[in-house]
């Protein structure tokens, strides 16, 4: 098999297993644990509690993007399918007119956030290149996948947008409103699987550096306020049509 097919396939299985990327750095996470909670043995508490608020803030930057994305995209683009690619129609507006891949650049916000958290430098520069090796797969699929269906299009597309860093000179507006019903929709897991990753590395960290199981009443209310919201949209979507929109 020639290696431009071999990456190809290479990118086609880890686009279906992409969810399960952070499985890949649980291993060494559990090492660099033991060396967590810097910041609060050298500096105290509350530079600990600030840099942790900003690790946080990060990653909801990252989810940010996404809801600004999703909000917009029209249905059969920018989609959460994992067996195949799909795309029924070629999406060149809204963010998708400064970057090709803007939904990884906002999973990369995300990522940032969570392994800044850990407060180990050299985890974070492991799990950025496993990100980036990973990711760079699945991009190199999709756009195969895109060339081949949409031809010169595509090219003209990707010809003049870059695929990391934005170009704003090309900003074209959505062609659609932006749609608060679809982002609740589409976005609702998103939200509470940052919250829940935070409160875990939080509890694993005080156990791995103090040997204590404890979590306190900010971190409770933070995840419970997050698991009551995703619980009702949860409903919402299982037995309502309330988060329905048509075209999207």
């Amino acid at each position: 098999m020639a290696l431009r097919e071999e990456i190809e396939k290479q990118g086609g299985w880890f686009f279906r297993w992409r969810s399960y990327l952070p499985l890949l750095i649980i291993p060494i996470l559990f090492i660099a644990l033991r060396h967590s909670e810097y910041l609060e043995q050298v500096f105290g508490e509350t530079t600990d509690n600030l840099y942790e608020g900003l690790c946080i803030a990060i990653a909801f930057l990252g989810l940010t993007m996404r809801c600004m994305i999703i909000g917009y995209v029209p249905e059969g683009t920018s989609g959460r399918n994992t067996k195949r690619q799909e795309a029924e129609t070629l999406n060149t507006a809204g963010m998708y007119s400064i970057l090709r891949h803007p939904l990884y650049s906002a999973n990369f916000i995300i990522f940032l956030g969570i392994t800044l958290f850990v407060q180990v430098w050299w985890f974070s520069l492991v799990a950025i290149l496993v990100f980036f090796v990973y990711y760079e797969r699945i991009i190199f699929a999709e756009e195969e996948f895109l060339r081949r269906k949409f031809g010169n299009l595509y090219l003209e597309y990707a010809n003049k947008t870059p695929v990391f860093w934005p170009n704003f000179k090309n900003w074209q507006p959505p062609s659609l409103p932006f749609s608060f019903r679809n982002v609740l929709k589409r976005e609702h897991s998103g939200f509470f699987a940052i919250i829940a990753t935070f409160t875990f590395l939080e509890i694993v960290g005080d156990l791995f550096v103090e040997g204590i199981l404890e979590l306190s009443l900010a971190w409770i209310i933070f995840f419970s306020l997050g698991l009551v919201i995703y619980l009702v949209f949860v409903s919402l979507k299982k037995n309502t049509r309330l988060l329905n929109v048509e075209g999207r």
